[in-house]
Order: structure tokens, then C-alpha cells, then sequence
């Protein structure tokens, strides 16, 4: 019988310059967020390597004796000596080093002959996770630009990799004779980011006119969920709406927009949506992409700004989130902070401490976690309670010959009480202004 097993993740290693104006917690923070990245793409960090330094090394990021260091430690896990300097050991365990930090193209090739792992920088490694991700055409276009931009200064260090292929050549297909491979190539990257570009400016042409219709229509109630990556939203929102979200302990596991209705169903109906995490130093060629995401926050009622009250660095996450929200004009829209995870702060104590000093400093927000029932019971009436505070009661007649139509009126509104008359059901109802009128207009109801 032939067991199948399951694919094992790849294994990595991170490495890490600290300057002396990053202070220890920063530090760390930076790190444990590319391991999380690092997560995501499908790698098992099995060693960091540290090296405080006043700047980076201007030859392989890393000094000389750490990147021996490195160089010794993936030999080692290969299970053989350390390959001679300037040759590429052919290693089966450590497949890639992760540097937190964007590192220079010659930096990166030095690194990657020193060491014989493949080498990916920060902005590397987010712009591999966007362009897993990414569903829709516009954040595909951007991602795209973004990376083929990183990839341009970088073709002359991969011909160098490459070897005599990299060198000139001329004939059919090039634009002169001498022309070298890396030339065509940046060529042709100029040419497809133009084409994309071009593509872009027509969907958000595309996407002004939609908007511009739907302004025109009665919006539906809607709340987004913003914040930084992996602080809780897609929990909280499964806990809000009853769907079964994806649900992972990993960075940007969320990339596309999800929609759900609020459950159980409110007057007015009201429509959640998950929105793409925030990130410490997004590579800015993907600030576009990421900020596309964002359009369920633009037309959103209400947002719903998720912190991690358990994390040492929120304070910092909170600042990124509102820097954002306003670059998007997104600012202007109702905001509610809900600091989430409060029950891993500590014991009962601590958390009584937690949110006193959270209720000090942030007048209301509110401070719960996910994984409680009651809580998140709270937190949908301060959502359905923000939506009805501009509702209106009316009475409405429903003739005994028109009942068939009592399943639009509890579909519409909130039914307060319901009598009968010698004319038909008298229905005492909450709901929106529109609503009212198109109910009277539509069924002839009066009262």
C-alpha cells in the first residue's frame, strides 16, 4: 500500500541588519512580521541571524564574518562543508534567505554566491504574496507594474548569475546591432507597464462610472473591516456575520474582499466586508494595488478599525492604518476602533488594566475579543444601532385582499406591532425614510 505524504513546508532562514536608531522592540517586531511573511509563502524559518551594524554592507548586506556565519550554517544543514567563497554550494535544505530589508541587486547576487540560497529581500517577498493573491483585474494590473518595476534594475545581476547569455548579441529581433539580452528585456518591461498602465486608467474610468450609479440608487447599510494584517478580522467577521470565512494565523490571508451580511439579518439590512491587511513598509510601487483593495472602505457606512490590543506595537499599526485611511479620503467615513484580542493580554488583571488604560486614551472604542460570544453580541448592536439612528416609524394599512404582501414588509422594516382592523393588518413599522415612501408608492398603503 502506498502512503502519500503531505508536502512538508520549504525551509528558509531570515537575516537582519539592526541600526542604532531602531530600537530592540522595533526590531523584533519587524522580524516576527517577516517570519509571518515568510509563513505565507510556504517557508519554515529555522534560523534568524542578527547583526547590529551602523549601515548595511554595501558588498552583501551582511559583514563579512555573519555572512560566513550563514554560509557555514547552510552547509551544515546540507550535511557537507562549506563550499569555497565565490561558488554556488548546491544545498537541498535551505532553499531561501530572507533579509528584512529592500537590499540592492549587487547586495542580493553577493549574498546569493556566498551563501547558495536563493536571496529575497522584504519587498520581494510581499510582492510574491500579492501576485499569489491577487483576484481582481485592477489589483492583478498593479501588482504586476509593481513587480516588473523591482525586476528591471535587477536583469543585469541575473545575466551576471546567468553567465555568457547575458552578454550582447545582435540579430533578428533586436533594435540594433550590440544589443544585449538585458537590454530587450528592461525594453520590454517599459512596454508592458505602459500597456498596463493604460489598462488601469480604464478600469478606474470603469470603476467612477459604477460608483456613479450606484450614488444614484439607494446604497445599501455597509460596515468594512480595516487594520492591520492578522489583527482579527476575518475572525471577527465570521463571529459578526455567522459565514465561514478563511481564517488563518498568517499575513495576508485575507487578499480579496469578502462580503457578508450581518446575522442574525438587522433593519436595514446591513452588509460587512473584510477588507486586505495593512503592513509595516509596503514596497511603495504596491501602495496603488494595496489601496485598491480599499474601495469597500470608500463606500462604506461605517468602518470598523481592528487593532490587536495584545500586540507591543499597535500604537504603531494604528498610526500606518489612519496614515492610509486618510491618503484614500477615507477618513471622512464614520469610524469605530475595536480593540480585539484583549483576552491574550494576560490574566483578569491585566486585562482590567489593559482596557482602562485603552478607554483613557481612546474615549469610545471597544475593547473585546472575537472568541466571545457576548462581546461580539455587543458590538452588532452598537453596528445595528449606528444604521437605525436615522429611522423613521410609520403606520402602514395592509388590505385583508393584499397579505401576499407582508413578507416585502418584514423584509423592509421593522415590524414594532402588528394589529388587525375591519380593513386589513395595521402594521406600526421602523425603517428608512426611502423605504416608507417606495412601500406607500409601491402597494398604494396608507394611513
Amino acid at each position: 500500500m502506498q502512503i502519500e505524504l503531505a508536502d512538508e513546508p520549504r525551509k528558509a532562514i531570515v537575516a537582519s541588519v539592526q541600526r542604532p536608531n531602531v530600537s530592540d522592540a522595533e526590531f523584533e517586531a519587524s522580524l516576527a512580521e517577516l517570519r509571518e511573511l515568510a509563513k505565507t509563502l510556504g517557508y519554515r524559518v529555522v534560523h534568524t541571524f542578527t547583526q547590529k551594524r551602523a549601515g548595511f554592507d554595501t558588498h552583501g548586506y551582511l559583514g563579512v564574518g555573519k555572512r560566513q556565519e550563514v554560509r557555514e550554517f547552510v552547509a551544515a544543514q546540507a550535511g557537507f562543508e562549506a563550499a569555497p567563497t565565490g561558488t554556488v554550494p548546491r544545498t537541498g535544505t535551505i532553499e531561501a534567505l530572507l533579509v528584512d530589508h529592500e537590499i540592492s541587486p549587487s547586495q542580493a547576487r553577493n549574498l546569493e554566491l556566498e551563501t547558495g540560497c536563493e536571496v529575497m529581500d522584504r519587498t520581494m517577498v510581499i510582492l510574491e504574496i500579492f501576485h499569489r493573491n491577487a483576484r481582481s483585474r485592477a489589483a492583478k494590473a498593479q501588482v504586476e507594474i509593481a513587480r516588473l518595476g523591482y525586476m528591471a534594475p535587477r536583469l543585469r545581476e541575473a545575466a551576471k548569475l546567468a553567465g555568457p547569455q547575458g552578454r550582447q548579441r545582435s540579430g533578428v529581433g533586436g533594435r540594433g546591432a550590440g544589443e544585449s539580452h538585458t537590454e530587450l528585456d528592461r525594453r520590454k518591461i517599459r512596454d508592458r507597464i505602459a500597456e498596463l498602465q493604460l489598462e488601469i486608467v480604464a478600469m478606474e474610468a470603469e470603476r467612477k462610472t459604477q460608483r456613479a450609479r450606484r450614488q444614484g440608487r439607494q446604497a445599501p447599510a455597509s460596515v468594512a473591516l480595516v487594520g492591520y494584517t492578522n489583527a482579527g478580522k476575518s475572525t471577527l467577521m465570521r463571529a459578526l456575520t455567522g459565514s465561514e470565512v478563511l481564517v488563518a494565523n498568517k499575513l495576508f490571508a485575507t487578499l480579496d474582499t469578502t462580503v457578508r451580511t450581518l446575522y442574525p439579518e438587522s433593519v436595514p439590512r446591513v452588509l460587512v466586508s473584510d477588507t486586505v491587511g495593512f503592513i509595516k513598509n509596503l514596497p511603495h510601487g504596491l501602495v496603488a494595488s494595496f489601496k485598491s483593495t480599499l474601495d469597500e472602505a470608500l463606500d462604506a457606512g461605517l468602518l470598523l478599525h481592528v487593532i490587536d490590543a495584545s500586540d507591543p506595537g499597535f500604537e504603531r499599526q494604528l498610526e500606518v492604518t489612519d496614515a492610509v485611511l486618510q491618503e484614500i479620503s477615507a477618513d471622512e467615513v464614520p469610524r469605530i476602533r475595536v480593540f480585539n484580542k484583549i483576552d491574550h493580554v494576560g490574566d483578569a488583571a491585566a486585562q482590567a488594566e489593559c482596557e482602562a488604560a485603552l478607554r483613557e486614551k481612546y474615549p469610545g472604542c471597544i475593547i473585546m475579543s472575537a472568541r466571545r460570544p457576548d462581546e461580539v453580541a455587543r458590538l452588532r448592536q452598537t453596528i445595528v444601532t449606528f444604521f437605525q439612528q436615522d429611522l423613521v416609524e410609520a403606520e402602514l394599512l395592509l388590505p385583508w385582499s393584499a397579505q401576499q404582501l407582508r413578507k416585502e414588509l418584514y423584509a423592509n422594516c421593522e415590524v414594532l406591532e402588528e394589529r388587525a382592523e375591519d380593513e386589513g393588518a395595521v402594521f406600526r413599522l421602523r425603517a428608512e425614510p426611502d423605504t416608507i415612501e417606495r412601500l406607500r408608492a409601491q402597494f398604494a398603503l396608507t394611513r
